[in-house]
């Protein structure tokens, strides 16, 4: 079957291509390259290089290759500056799935796959579980869920069908590790690899499941073959609660590294973000492989042969009252 993968040289997107290449797919990627890397795109794919929001590269896509499903990964996925990059963030994260959505009604696509996030419940009663109703804190979360609430009114207008992920803090190998944004265990090896210290925002208590890419992305390139999670929403990710202080210590020691912290001002930001995955544990099978110190001692593997990056600076902020100092 044809398979569009968006975000296809990212980090999640190129190991689900990599899943559904291996399960003897025809898979069509997409990727702008702003913060993906060519290397990452698994042999095989055919690729393009260009935006979601490229309404005639869209429509060329899908006709030529008769795309049966999609799995859209493409997003710019950083919470915290999403607030000061509003028009941005709804551009790339709203726009351009609408974008391909009306490209999947159109062509009568079999069944779209989206990777949405935990961001769209905000601060809620943990352990966040699938009907709760979200209420999103910032931009970010707000844009992952009018997409979700968009792929529903097109399921009911024309009978599309969907599978929603909501994974959460996913890392590992093809990260991009030098935004300073977003991924906070890429940026905190990035930050070893460049002899800086760990930068921590507040006193390092915020909690999170860090959830190894291993794990998540066969999982989300496999759901189509369950008609059971067709038009369903998953949590997705591991249960295993870590702080983000004793995280910095895991990091160091994967990398071999001493804990370095500089300790920031804190900002307004999720302090605790935990996960039911009992849906998708009883619907999909999923099960978590991989414990946080394996993982991360697979990331830091892969990092150390990439070598460091030189940290990337947003250049078009919008909003710069209370954006963080450091990012100022």
């Amino acid at each position: 079957m044809s398979v569009l993968v968006t975000g296809v040289a990212g980090f999640i997107g190129s190991h689900v291509a990599a899943t559904l290449c291996g399960a003897g797919h025809e898979v069509v990627g997409l990727d702008d390259l702003s913060g993906g890397f060519t290397d990452n795109i698994p042999a095989g794919v055919c690729f393009y290089q260009g935006s979601i929001l490229d309404q005639p590269l869209l429509a060329e896509v899908f006709t030529k290759h008769k795309i049966k499903y999609i799995f859209h990964l493409a997003a710019y996925a950083a919470e915290g500056l999403s607030h000061f990059i509003r028009n941005f963030n709804y551009t790339n994260n709203l726009v351009g799935s609408v974008n391909l959505i009306n490209q999947a009604v159109k062509h009568k696509v079999q069944c779209f796959v989206f990777t949405s996030s935990i961001a769209v419940y905000g601060s809620g009663k943990t352990p966040l579980r699938e009907d709760h109703t979200p209420n999103p804190e910032d931009p970010y979360g707000i844009a992952k869920y009018a997409v979700e609430l968009d792929l529903k009114a097109a399921h009911y207008m024309f009978g599309l069908n969907y599978i929603i992920f909501r994974p959460h803090n996913v890392y590992g190998e093809h990260q991009n590790i030098s935004d300073r944004y977003r991924n906070v265990i890429g940026i905190f090896m990035n930050q070893i690899m460049n002899d800086q210290p760990m930068t921590l925002f507040g006193d390092g208590s915020q909690t999170r499941c860090f959830s190894y890419v291993g794990d998540v992305a066969p999982c989300i390139a496999n759901a189509i073959n369950l008609p059971e999670a067709q038009n369903e929403v998953f949590n997705i990710g591991s249960s295993c609660t870590t702080p983000v202080k004793d995280l910095a210590s895991m990091v160091a020691d994967a990398m071999g590294a001493k804990c370095n912290i500089h300790y920031c001002e804190a900002r307004k930001e999720v302090l605790h973000a935990v996960a039911n995955h009992s849906k998708i544990e009883r619907i999909l099978g999923y099960r978590a492989k991989y414990d946080l110190r394996d993982g991360l001692n697979r990331m830091a593997v892969w990092a150390k042969t990439i070598g460091p990056r030189k940290p990337t600076v947003f250049s078009h902020i919008e909003v710069c009252s209370n954006l963080p100092k450091i990012w100022s």
